[in-house]
C-alpha cells in the first residue's frame, strides 16, 4: 500500500504550485491504478471503481464523500451501477498538488476486496 495514504495534507492556496512533471512521474507510480487524463483543461487524477450493484457503488460513493468534508476538498464523482468514477484534483490551482495524489491513496483505502465487482 502506499505511504501516500499516510501523509498529512496541507491547506492549500490559489498560489500552490502544481506539481511539476517529474514529481508526477514519481507519485503516479504510488497509486497505479489511477490515469492522470486532462479534462477541460484541467489535469487530474481519475479511477474507476468497479462493484457487485449499486448499493455497493453507492456506500462506497458516500465513504468517498465523507473523506472529502473531513479532508475539506472535494472530488467529482460519478455513480452508476456497478461502478463509480472519482476524479480528484485542486480548484484553486486548476491542476494537481501532491494532496490530491495524497486522497487518491486513501481513496483506494476505502476500496474493499470484498466488494468488487
Amino acid at each position: 500500500m502506499s505511504d501516500l495514504a499516510n501523509q498529512a495534507c496541507e491547506a492549500c492556496r490559489a498560489d500552490a504550485p502544481k506539481v511539476s512533471d517529474e514529481e508526477l512521474a514519481e507519485l503516479i507510480k504510488e497509486i497505479p491504478e489511477w490515469a492522470a487524463p486532462v479534462k477541460d483543461g484541467v489535469l487530474q487524477l481519475e479511477r474507476v471503481y468497479t462493484f457487485k450493484n449499486f448499493k455497493q457503488a453507492i456506500a462506497f460513493t458516500n465513504a468517498v464523500g465523507d473523506l472529502a468534508e473531513e479532508a475539506g476538498h472535494h472530488p467529482a464523482l460519478l455513480t452508476e451501477w456497478g461502478k463509480v468514477t472519482v476524479s480528484w484534483w485542486t480548484h484553486k490551482i486548476k491542476g494537481l498538488h501532491k494532496n490530491d495524489f495524497i486522497l487518491a491513496a486513501r481513496t483506494d483505502q476505502l476500496y474493499s476486496p470484498e466488494s468488487k465487482g
